[in-house]
């Protein structure tokens, strides 16, 4: 009997923090001798202004399904498992903003997958940030505010 395929590894938009024993799990196989993670958090200071929160939004179903695209290049391209999660809402100084597993056979290609997945979704996923400073300023980050449509 075949076996059955992996599960495919978890992508998610979450208010909740994020877990990176999950993601770990999800991309764990016995064909890897290398697991990589990122993890992205909110720094305290940016741009000489104390910074209490970040505030993120996306475009979800969009988002989505680039960071699946993501997920599914890095893993054509290296030889790996790629789960990725983001956070939306507000996340305070020293809390996990995005956090990336990625594993594969060897090390180089872990890294580098990993790598790929983090710039790419830099680059490419619908979501914004907005920080917010100790006194009481809020800037969007590379003063782009999200695009909002009406219905």
């Amino acid at each position: 009997m075949a076996e059955a395929p992996p599960p495919a590894p978890p992508i998610a938009l979450t208010r909740a923090a994020l877990s990176v024993d999950a993601l770990v799990a999800h991309v764990a196989a016995p064909e890897h001798g290398a697991t990589v993670t990122f993890t992205g958090t909110t720094r305290r200071e940016a741009e000489g202004h104390e910074v209490v929160a970040l505030e993120y939004e996306a475009y979800e179903p969009m988002a989505l399904r680039e960071m699946e695209a993501i997920a599914q290049e890095a893993g054509r391209r290296y030889g790996a498992r790629v789960a990725l999660a983001h956070r939306l809402g507000r996340v305070a100084v020293g809390e996990a903003s995005v956090a990336i597993a990625a594993a594969a056979g060897h090390r180089a290609e872990a890294f580098a997958a990993c790598r790929h997945a983090i710039d790419e979704v830099k680059r490419r996923v619908p979501i914004w940030k907005q920080s917010v400073h100790a006194d009481g300023a809020r800037v969007w980050q590379d003063g782009m505010p999200p695009v909002t449509t009406t219905s």
